[in-house]
């Protein structure tokens, strides 16, 4: 069976975003009189939502629900205005999509980052019909690693998990493809690397969009 679907995460996978997300979240760490963090500090935080992130970058003591909604308030409401000032995708990465076009295979867009802001990322730095379908967090819809959002996605780009490729850069998209029983790809330029995905059960971890490309022509057994 050959795989005719790949979802990617967004964020650490297609688009290097970390640039964006910590002066959103440095911003409102200085508004809310706390300490800011150096970029790099935010590559392990990131992932699991906008709230959680938040929660994890104030101290212990001051992670009551009114200081998170507050820093929650003044980060997101700055990222909403610059979601994408110094996001770039990875090298490798458009060209990849548009083989994977040329090819007929299935792309999709999977992440935990709101709906409206994972479309405008996307639209703003790949060009338009370059994904089949993108979906980001809705309401009343789990966020990964629940898989019933990649389930919606093959449902609707009717495929199914065996013919399917789910390619991620955390521990969290390589639990989200084995609960969907998808074929996980971990790619060791995102935000994680390599050792963390592969202790997360990866079935392949990748270092070029161009081995994506050529599993994808493989075939599944």
């Amino acid at each position: 069976m050959k795989f005719k679907t790949i979802i990617f995460d967004l964020d650490g996978t297609l688009v290097n975003t970390i640039a964006d997300i910590a002066r959103a979240v440095n911003h409102g760490l200085s508004v809310s009189g706390f300490p800011e963090y150096e970029e790099n500090d935010f590559y392990p935080l990131v992932g699991w939502g906008w709230r959680n992130l938040c929660t994890r970058c104030l101290p212990e003591g001051n992670r009551d629900e009114e200081t998170v909604q507050k820093l929650y308030d003044a980060s997101f409401d700055y990222y909403s205005g610059h979601p994408s000032d110094f996001s770039r995708p990875y090298p490798g990465i458009p060209e990849l999509i548009a083989a994977l076009k040329q090819k007929k295979i299935q792309s999709a867009v999977l992440s935990n980052k709101l709906h409206s802001l994972t479309l405008k990322v996307i639209q703003t730095l790949f060009p338009a019909g370059s994904f089949d379908l993108v979906f980001g967090e809705r309401k009343g819809i789990p966020r990964k690693p629940d898989p019933q959002a990649v389930w919606e996605i093959l449902l609707e780009l009717d495929s199914n998990p065996r013919q399917t490729i789910f390619a991620g850069d955390s521990e969290l998209d390589m639990e989200t493809s084995r609960a969907a029983d998808c074929h996980s790809i971990g790619v060791s330029w995102g935000f994680r690397g390599r050792e963390a995905l592969e202790k997360a059960g990866a079935d392949r971890v990748v270092n070029h969009p161009e081995e994506i490309l050529a599993l994808a022509a493989s075939v599944r057994m």
